[in-house]
């Protein structure tokens, strides 16, 4: 296999020396292929360079970029599949969230009891430091109101698994860094529309009670189904009977729903009410689900570890669709919109490292509160502008964010690490 990316990484300093002959003859037919292909090629090849392989992800991010702006049309309609289509957004970000749950489990919400302070403080630096740096990026920089209330929303969301990732690569509080995300997941449904309402209320029509539904179907309703399938690798006998008799009234729910339920319940209810019972049937579906996956995996034993590779290729999915849909916007405000995203991102780390420390935590809960201040959810913000019918603008913040992210989370992970690994010998030599 690593014979196989060494030769991905020649066929791309091919590809390179190819992309400048069309670029210095200024022919597209040339140089937009060799972009590609190099792209590609650099993604899967990194993984035979030690020094990289942790930045493969990122490269296919980057891949979706390139694929997105140099060949738009092929990423927008299959056919007459409408890949911005937002049930397909939907289906695929609820598929990004339930390969990222598989990695959470019900004993990581037990995490609060212990890291109640540190908890705290990263919530409330996440649901603040975050937020109204956006807002303040967005104006010094003048954006277009709907990119605006993107980079508002992306820092509205809450902390994406990955940051439990670097924080295991820097060697910090795990334990903190699993507790923070699980909490701010629970209270995205409330505390995303409500920023958006407050700081972005001008910029777009933010309808509070369909943000907070739509946040629930994309984050809570598939972790609630990743959750199911944790239950059932643990449960008692009579924990499965249990989970037996309500799978029975989930499966009689969702079959009386096109045979008339719906309709009646809709001719009675008023709106609001409907709402509740959608979001009810959602979870009576994510229930099954995760009885389904939990009945799979006991066939399929290696299914948990290929899931988080399911996450990848649907953010791989919808970045590329969003980078084709907001392609003209990117080519007017690219370069701006990076910088907001590095400008942004710095100020999660610094602030979220600087008030835990003023706050009393110590130097590894620090580093973890700054990078569940740092890393937002991605999945979500795209998730939530494709329910809005806008992934080419308000989506587009979350495309070019998120990539960055990766890369800084990555670089400051493997500083934090070889700071943690020398504190921990002068500790030892102390001792």
């Amino acid at each position: 296999m690593k014979n196989i990316r060494k030769l991905f990484l020649y066929v791309g300093g091919i590809a390179f020396l190819v992309l400048l002959a069309g670029l210095f003859v200024s022919n597209q037919t040339l140089w937009q292929p060799a972009a590609l292909i190099l792209a590609v090629s650099l993604a899967i090849g990194i993984g035979a360079l030690e020094s990289l392989k942790n930045y493969q992800y990122t490269a296919w991010i980057i891949t979706a970029v390139v694929a997105g702006m140099i060949y738009p049309s092929a990423f927008l309609k299959w056919g007459s599949v409408d890949l911005r289509n937002k049930w397909l957004i939907l289906v695929v970000v609820q598929f990004v969230m339930f390969g990222m749950g598989i990695q959470m489990g019900l004993k990581d919400f037990a995490g609060l009891a212990n890291s109640g302070k540190g908890v705290l403080i990263g919530l409330l630096c996440h649901f603040s430091i975050m937020p109204l740096m956006g807002l303040l990026l967005v104006k010094v920089f003048h954006f277009e109101t709907e990119i605006a209330a993107g980079i508002i929303l992306i820092g509205s969301c809450s902390s994406g698994l990955a940051s439990n990732v670097m924080v295991y690569i820097a060697r910090a509080n795990l334990v903190l860094s699993v507790a923070v995300t699980a909490i701010a997941t629970l209270v995205a449904p409330i505390m995303t529309p409500l920023l958006m309402k407050l700081l972005a209320g001008t910029l777009i029509e933010i309808k509070f009670i369909n943000m907070m539904m739509e946040i629930i179907k994309i984050v809570i309703v598939p972790i609630g189904a990743a959750l199911i399938h944790d239950y059932l690798k643990r449960a008692t006998p009579k924990g499965v009977k249990v989970v037996k008799v309500i799978a029975v009234f989930c499966i009689v729910w969702l079959l009386a729903l096109p045979f008339g339920l719906w309709n009646s319940l809709e001719q009675k209810l008023p709106e609001d009410a409907m709402h509740s019972v959608e979001i009810f049937s959602f979870f009576t579906g994510a229930f099954l689900v995760g009885i389904l996956y939990h009945l799979i995996t006991l066939k399929i034993k290696t299914l948990d570890d290929l899931m988080p590779y399911v996450s990848m290729f649907g953010i791989v999915y919808f970045t590329t669709v969003t980078t084709a849909a907001g392609r003209d916007n990117l080519l007017k405000v690219g370069f701006l919109l990076f910088l907001a995203s590095v400008i942004h991102n710095g100020a999660g780390y610094l602030f979220g490292y600087i008030l835990s420390r003023v706050f009393g935590l110590d130097k590894k809960s620090a580093r973890t509160v700054a990078f569940e201040v740092g890393l937002q959810n991605g999945g979500m913000a795209s998730g939530l502008a494709g329910g809005m019918g806008k992934l080419g603008t308000v989506g587009l913040a979350a495309a070019v964010f998120s990539p960055w992210m990766n890369i800084s989370g990555s670089i400051l992970a493997n500083y934090w690490r070889r700071k943690a690994l020398k504190e921990e010998e002068n500790e030892r030599k102390i001792s």
